[in-house]
């Protein structure tokens, strides 16, 4: 896909690896509206990019975003929808847990009401978790999701063809989702990722950089692409 003119929609492309991939596909060319339930947190963005205020399970809103962006070609959710619960499994809130599953909801939504407004050459890339492969003590939440998003989109693929639909599973990347700052925050990625082949939090920019790949590649879909530091492996 050659990004120059193509109109992209970004959910939760305010902030962190949406924001990354937003400004990537501005500087490819593309003209690119930034959803998310608070875009003024994206303060100053680039030429090319609209903010936009739309909340992902609200199914009326989106409709009518779609509606006015009639004949895009990208379509990226990196939208968390909502919390995420986190913590032993015969400890948890059960309406936490489900909670987290707004994530999913959020997706379908998403795909479900913008995929009828797409190009017929339209790609979709969503974002799930390394959790979904190899979920670590106290992620059974967010395996779940993740987990569930992946074989969403394996069962959707050949359904949309010829539109494309694939999933960057990211490993911990270093972002404003995650709690502390200065030296708190150091340590905490450090315990994160003291396992991982790649020891070190990845990059907002290195995340969305495998979304452009899924983006750009006209012979992916259907499948997951992983950037996590060797998580799964460790």
């Amino acid at each position: 896909m050659i990004l120059s003119g193509k109109k992209a929609i970004v959910f939760g492309g305010t902030s962190g690896i949406g924001l990354a991939t937003s400004e990537a596909l501005a500087a490819g060319g593309a003209n690119v509206i930034a959803v998310s339930r608070n875009p003024d947190k994206a303060g100053e963005v680039p030429a090319g990019i609209t903010l936009s205020k739309c909340d992902v399970l609200d199914r009326e809103g989106l409709a009518k975003l779609f509606e006015a962006h009639n004949g895009f070609d990208i379509l990226v959710s990196a939208a968390t929808g909502g919390g995420r619960a986190i913590g032993p499994f015969l400890d948890m809130d059960l309406d936490g847990y489900q909670a987290s599953f707004d994530k999913l909801w959020g997706y379908t939504n998403v795909v479900r009401l913008g995929t009828q407004h797409m190009s017929e050459t339209g790609t979709i890339v969503l974002v799930s978790g390394a959790p979904a492969r190899k979920c670590k003590t106290g992620q059974i939440a967010l395996s779940s999701v993740g987990g569930a998003v992946e074989a969403f989109v394996r069962g959707l693929a050949p359904e949309i063809a010829p539109r494309r639909i694939n999933v960057m599973s990211p490993g911990s990347i270093d972002t404003p989702m995650f709690p502390g700052k200065g030296d708190e925050r150091t340590a905490l990625y450090q315990k994160m990722t003291a396992g991982n082949l790649i020891p070190r939090a990845g990059t907002a920019k290195e995340a969305a950089k495998g979304i452009m790949f899924l983006i750009e590649n006209d012979f992916v879909t259907g499948t997951t692409v992983d950037v996590d530091g060797g998580w799964v492996l460790s």
